[in-house]
């Protein structure tokens, strides 16, 4: 039954640093920082200090798997065109 759960889930097999790659090249750190309200996208953004909140701080980490996932099925689209 798990397996069913993640065959399904979006995020499965993602790690975050890959999630937040993926949405700082579709989005740009300025964008990203306007969309998801944290120091650590305002300013002087890099992966490495967001991966460093983002893994302390489940709100936000949640914020960005959220932002991910609105996004994730016009990137699944747009790979198959």
């Amino acid at each position: 039954m798990v397996m069913t759960e993640q065959k399904n889930n979006p995020l499965h097999g993602l790690s975050l640093e890959t999630i937040v790659n993926r949405l700082v090249e579709h989005f740009g750190w300025n964008i990203l920082g306007k969309l998801i309200q944290i120091n650590c996208f305002m300013e002087n953004p890099s992966i490495q200090s967001s991966l460093k909140f983002l893994r302390k701080t489940p709100w936000a980490r949640k914020k960005v798997e959220d932002l991910y996932l609105e996004i994730h099925d016009s990137w699944k689209n747009k790979e198959k065109q």
